[in-house]
């Protein structure tokens, strides 16, 4: 399959395009900067732009069969703007110009799934995501709603706590109110979740909670 990534030069996004590579899959990255992007393979392509390039994101994704973004937005207080937002509605327009439907990402519990019943998370995070990150929270709606508002085949992977501790193998995914999820999740599971969302149907058009 091939797959492009963007966010592939973050702590997330870099995991995804190994363990793509890693079961054989062609990648295009699209990365801002390649000299900090140290992956090197024979079946990687290294896009050098911006997601404010509409020009280097189509080139990335033609020909793709699936998109995974690991994009977030930045949690430093000082950030403003829309910038991952207005790029996510680049990277969909582009995909629905190109006939490329399915679509892999991130996003967090503070945003509700019609399939969640009522839970604690609810209510706690987005009041303390929009007191100390307001703009990373505005940022990750609107991001969200670009995809789920577009006819895009989506799964958005919802997480609350990335740890860089290894990979467990142990996964747990469903809703909210639902399945038994809880909140930390290494970043190297996050990782192999998304991957596993291009042959994994149960979660299509739906937000899943993820953790270990």
């Amino acid at each position: 399959m091939h797959v492009t990534v963007f966010g592939a030069s973050g702590a997330i996004g870099s995991l995804v395009v190994q363990q793509l590579l890693d079961d054989g899959h062609d990648v295009t990255a699209l990365v801002r900067t390649p000299a900090k992007f140290t992956l090197f393979h024979d079946h990687l392509t290294v896009v050098t732009g911006q997601l404010s390039d509409c020009d280097a994101v189509e080139k990335a994704i033609r020909g793709a069969d699936a998109v995974i973004s690991a994009l977030g937005p930045s949690l430093k207080r000082s950030t403003k703007g829309s910038q991952v937002t207005d790029g996510t509605r680049t990277i969909v327009r582009v995909m629905e110009k190109q006939q490329v439907t399915r679509f892999i990402g991130l996003a967090t519990p503070s945003l509700a799934d019609p399939q969640d019943k009522p839970h604690w998370k609810h209510k706690v995070l987005p009041v303390a995501a929009g007191l100390m990150f307001p703009n990373a929270l505005a940022e990750l709606k609107g991001m969200t709603e670009a995809v789920t508002d577009s006819g895009l085949d989506y799964t958005i992977a919802r997480i609350t706590n990335p740890t860089d501790k290894p990979a467990t193998g142990r996964i747990r995914a469903g809703f909210l109110g639902h399945d038994k999820v809880g909140s930390a999740m290494s970043r190297a599971d996050i990782a192999a979740f998304l991957v596993s969302q291009l042959t994994d149907r149960r979660y299509r058009r739906a937000m899943p909670a993820i953790s270990n």
